[in-house]
C-alpha cells in the first residue's frame, strides 16, 4: 500500500529535480553566451560593429551549446567603448522547458545574464568608431 502511495510522489519529485537542473543548466549556458558576446564586442573597432558582433556571438554560443531558446535578445552597452574601458552585454533567452510540465514547471522560462569585458588600454580606436 505504501508503494502505491509513494511512487507518484517520488516520480513528481524526480521530475521536479530534473526540471530545476534544466533551468540551472540554461542559466549557466546563458552566462557563457553573455561572456562570449562581451568578448566579441571588444574585438571590434567601434560601438556600432560591437552590437552586431555580440549578437552573432551570443546566438552562435547558445546554438552551439544546444540550448533551445524560443526568443533571444542581446543588449550591448558601449558607453565606455574607449581604451581601458569596457563593454557590457546582457543576453536574455526564453528557454523551452515544455518537457518538464508534468512536474508543475512552466513551459518556458526567461533566463537573463550580464557579462562585462575590458578593452585593452593601449588599443587604437579611430575617431568616430564608437558611434
Amino acid at each position: 500500500m505504501e508503494i502505491v502511495i509513494l511512487t507518484p510522489l517520488f516520480i513528481v519529485l524526480m521530475l521536479l529535480a530534473a526540471g530545476l537542473g534544466r533551468y540551472s543548466h540554461a542559466e549557466q549556458l546563458t552566462r557563457q553566451a553573455a561572456g562570449a558576446a562581451a568578448r566579441a564586442a571588444t574585438l571590434t573597432s567601434g560601438g556600432g560593429s560591437a552590437t552586431g558582433a555580440a549578437d552573432r556571438a551570443a546566438r552562435d554560443t547558445l546554438t552551439g551549446l544546444g540550448l533551445t531558446c524560443t526568443h533571444v535578445t542581446v543588449a550591448v552597452d558601449t558607453g565606455a567603448f574607449r581604451p581601458g574601458g569596457q563593454v557590457t552585454a546582457t543576453v536574455s533567452c526564453t528557454a523551452d522547458l515544455s518537457a518538464m510540465m508534468l512536474a508543475g514547471l512552466p513551459g518556458t522560462a526567461t533566463v537573463t545574464a550580464t557579462a562585462a569585458a575590458p578593452l585593452e588600454t593601449y588599443r587604437d580606436i579611430t575617431a568616430g568608431a564608437g558611434t
